[in-house]
């Protein structure tokens, strides 16, 4: 006698699951422009690579023959898949069962399973995020409420961040823990008009607050990608955010244990572009162009922009040098001069935290006029947010070099910059450094003796003339041995540094001694 009736009834429980919340919640998903966690997963992942686990989790009703007659499944979809060949771990929250909330048999419960596998068969951890936290209807069908605990399952989530790569997508309406989920992750993303984020929406809001509001206008785009920066990158549809998913984990090895892939490239080391002896104006009055610089010192076609709306005086993201995983960061001259904000520094803190978790080595293209001064800077507590970047440069391990194509000056400038491990550093002829700007210490500096002269404003352009020939870089390199390079080697030295250091990581490889803080 054959188990073939118990297998029968297998299958057709995993077909009530892939029903997921019924054909009506289905049709409100795509009503809203948004696909279903089943239909994302088969866009995401390599063709037939999804194995499933936890299908037949959920919510069953049987008759008084013990005969099972409805099952809602869990609200969330979880498995192992491949992206680009390689072994992820991927759970989706199903919006078409209860918003995605949790509840009994389902939702944010069933995460522990993937979570702590992620962790255990260290690999990457990718959360498709489409859920309304917690339920009020959840509390009638258990009976009961409950003490907040999440962080029985959060613990293992912020774990997780020193150990193997997360990637949380935003893809509907997201609150509650899994707003928070969201950013316990080294890259997020949202869905530009259906992705919103929140830790209560619009009724909650309205309860506590009094005031009528949209989900679009309490946690859309507009404010998590570009003022708030809670989320780094904004995707145009769904197809575009599994797109930058899987380009973002291209860089990233499995886990802390394991070197940054390298790819070959056709991209040749020995390449000089001409444009790089002029890219940097003699007129410092006019604005370069950092992303040509990026373009034509990396391998062509490989950064990945990071941030890229949110905290805009500094440019930070992934690239490669002859096929090896760098991190990048550039001022933009763009916006605030490329001044160091507030905004610019937690950006660069989470670029470096994500540099020294997973063993890339640092690229930094400085030119640093300084941290940004003003009132409103004062009060968004610019000091901290400099020495918070001062302590994680000072106790980074990663390899670091930095390449000065402008100026370089006060404790800004020092942040391009570590004492200790391997660093190498070279300036470009335009550079120009120092303590502060000349131009805006000198008045202040001479200020009697330029009071005292027949023609002050004469004697302050003497003044600052003398002082700028002082500030030439051959000056710094006769006293200090300071590497002046052409700037068209610079890719040459790059990819050579990157070469050279490939050693000394895989000493460093596991994990840093400081936890990943998002």
């Amino acid at each position: 006698m054959s188990w073939q009736s118990e297998v029968d009834e297998l299958e057709r429980r995993k077909e009530l699951a892939r029903k997921m919340g019924g054909p009506e919640g289905i049709e409100r998903q795509h009503k809203r422009g948004k696909l279903t966690v089943r239909e994302r997963i088969d866009a995401l992942v390599d063709p037939g690579s999804f194995r499933e686990f936890g299908v037949l989790v959920g919510t069953a009703q049987y008759d008084s023959n013990n005969q099972l007659v409805d099952f809602t499944p869990k609200a969330a979809v979880e498995g192992t898949c491949q992206l680009n060949g390689r072994k992820v771990l991927l759970t989706g929250g199903d919006f078409t069962v209860r918003g995605g909330s949790a509840g009994a048999g389902g939702g944010l419960g069933s995460e522990l399973a993937s979570n702590r596998r992620a962790l255990e068969w260290r690999i990457p951890y990718v959360r498709l995020l489409d859920a309304a936290g917690g339920s009020v209807r959840s509390f009638e069908a258990i009976g009961r409420t409950y003490l907040p605990d999440g962080n029985v399952w959060s613990s293992i989530d912020v774990q997780l961040l020193s150990k193997v790569p997360v990637v949380s997508a935003v893809m509907g309406s997201v609150a509650g823990l899994p707003a928070i989920n969201a950013c316990l992750s080294h890259f997020s993303i949202m869905v530009k008009d259906t992705g919103q984020l929140f830790p209560g929406g619009p009724p909650v809001v309205k309860a506590s607050l009094g005031y009528d509001i949209t989900k679009e206008e309490l946690g859309g785009d507009h404010i998590h990608v570009k003022e708030s920066g809670v989320i780094d990158n904004l995707a145009q549809n769904e197809e575009d955010a599994f797109r930058q998913i899987r380009q973002f984990l291209s860089y990233m090895p499995q886990n802390v244990w394991e070197l940054p892939p390298r790819i070959e490239s056709d991209d040749s080391p020995d390449r000089a572009d001409e444009e790089m002896l002029s890219v940097i104006p003699r007129n410092r009055r006019q604005i370069f162009n950092a992303h040509k610089i990026l373009e034509s010192v990396l391998d062509r076609d490989s950064f990945f922009e990071l941030s890229p709306l949110y905290g805009r005086a500094r440019i930070t993201g992934l690239g490669r040098a002859n096929g090896y995983p760098v991190g990048v960061m550039i001022n933009n001259p763009k916006y605030l001069g490329g001044s160091t904000d507030v905004a610019a520094g937690q950006k660069i803190s989470r670029l470096l935290q994500l540099c020294d978790t997973f063993h890339l080595p640092i690229v930094s293209f400085a030119d640093e006029p300084g941290f940004m001064v003003g009132l409103e800077s004062e009060k968004q507590g610019i000091e901290r947010a400099g020495a918070r970047l001062v302590a994680l440069i000072c106790n980074s391990k990663m390899p670091w070099i930095t390449i000065v194509i402008g100026r370089l000056y006060g404790v800004a400038g020092q942040c391009h910059h570590r004492p200790s491990g391997v660093f190498r550093r070279y300036v470009w002829p335009s550079a120009s450094w120092g303590s502060m700007h000349i131009s805006g210490g000198t008045a202040a500096a001479y200020r009697r003796e330029i009071e005292s002269a027949p023609d002050p404003e004469a004697k302050l352009v003497e003044i600052e003339a003398r002082l700028q020939a002082i500030a030439s870089p051959f000056r710094t390199a006769e006293a200090t041995g300071q590497d002046i390079i052409d700037p068209r080697h610079t890719r040459r030295l790059l990819c050579d540094f990157v070469e050279e250091v490939q050693g000394v990581i895989k000493t460093q490889l596991g994990p840093t001694t400081a936890p990943y803080l998002p």
